[in-house]
C-alpha cells in the first residue's frame, strides 16, 4: 500500500513516482465503483475504461491511464469516441492523472478533445484512527447510516447539485446501497435529511464520492460530520487510505483540508462531444 505522505520537497503534491503509484490504486477503485451494478471495466487501446449504461454520472463512463506512444494515445482517443457513443453517452470523458502520458494536452488538442476540469485528488491515511474515530462515530453528531427511505431525499439533493433527473438518480443510489462495498451516511433534519455522503471501498482504498448538504444547513458542520462518518465507515470496510476528487483551489480544497485530507496529485478531465456518432 502506498503511504500517501506529501513529498518533503513539495508541500503541495506527492513526488511523481509516489503520485503515479497512488493514482493507479485510486483509479482502479474509481473504475470498480463506476461499474456497479451493470457496467464493465476493460481496455480500449492503451486506456483503462469503464462503461455503464445504467450509471447517469460521468464516473460511470470514463477512461483513464492512457499510457503509450503519442500515436497509440491519439488512436485510443479516436476509439474512445465510438466506445462511449455505443453506450449512449453524448460525451466521451478521459481523466488524465500521473498514470497518463505527460504529452496528453497536446495530443488531446490535436484530436479535438478539450480540457474541461482541473481537479485535485486529496488523500487521507489511516481513516479509522486519524481523529480517534471508530465505527461508533457513524451514529454520533446526528450522523447515521442511510436507509432505503432516505433515497428520495438523497436523490433530490444530488439532482439539485448535478442538474440530473431525480428518479434515475434514486435508482442509481439504490443499486449502490445494495452493494456491500458502498457506504452512505446522512444527517437528519426533522422530516428530511440535511445532507449525506457516499463512499466506496475496493482493495483497501476508500473513495468519498459525494458530499451534498442542503443549502440552509451549510457552514454549520453538517458537511464535515457526514465526511467523518463516511471515512469511519470506509475504515470499517478495510480501507487504509481514503481519497476524493475536489476542484483545484477554492472552497472544495479548503474543506477537504479541514476534514484531514492532504493534496495528492492533479487530474485534468478532457471531454469530446460524440453526439453525431449516436445511433
Amino acid at each position: 500500500m502506498v503511504d500517501p505522505l506529501r513529498d518533503p520537497d513539495d508541500p503541495e503534491l506527492l513526488d511523481p513516482y509516489r503520485a503515479r503509484e497512488l493514482a493507479t490504486l485510486v483509479e482502479a477503485a474509481r473504475l470498480a465503483s463506476g461499474a456497479v451494478r451493470y457496467g464493465k471495466v476493460g481496455r480500449v487501446g492503451c486506456a483503462h475504461v469503464v462503461v455503464n449504461r445504467d450509471n447517469p454520472l460521468p464516473q460511470g463512463n470514463h477512461a483513464c491511464a492512457l499510457d503509450g506512444s503519442s500515436a497509440e494515445v491519439a488512436g485510443t482517443l479516436m476509439r474512445l469516441e465510438q466506445t462511449f457513443a455505443d453506450v449512449g453517452r453524448a460525451e466521451a470523458v478521459v481523466y488524465a492523472s500521473p498514470t497518463t502520458v505527460a504529452e496528453i494536452e497536446g495530443i488531446a488538442d490535436d484530436a479535438g478533445w478539450y480540457a474541461v476540469e482541473e481537479a485535485l485528488v486529496v488523500v487521507r491515511r489511516d481513516p479509522v484512527s486519524a481523529d480517534g474515530v471508530s465505527s461508533d462515530a457513524v451514529s454520533s453528531d446526528g450522523v447515521r447510516p442511510a436507509v432505503d427511505d432516505d433515497l428520495p431525499d438523497m436523490a433530490a439533493l444530488l439532482a439539485d447539485d448535478l442538474g440530473a433527473e431525480p428518479g434515475r438518480l434514486a435508482r442509481h443510489l439504490g443499486q449502490r446501497m445494495d452493494d456491500p462495498r458502498y457506504v452512505f451516511v446522512v444527517v437528519d433534519d426533522g422530516e428530511r435529511i440535511a445532507g449525506f455522503a457516499s463512499g466506496f471501498a475496493e482493495r483497501r482504498v476508500g473513495l468519498v464520492e459525494h458530499v451534498v448538504v442542503r443549502p440552509a444547513r451549510r457552514r454549520r458542520g453538517t458537511g464535515s460530520a457526514v465526511v467523518r462518518g463516511a471515512v469511519a465507515a470506509l475504515g470499517d470496510l478495510g480501507a487504509l487510505l481514503v481519497a476524493a476528487h475536489v476542484a483545484e483551489g477554492g472552497a472544495g480544497e479548503r474543506f477537504a483540508e479541514a476534514c484531514g485530507f492532504d493534496a495528492g496529485y492533479p487530474v485534468t478531465a478532457y471531454a469530446r462531444r460524440v453526439d453525431e456518432l449516436l445511433d
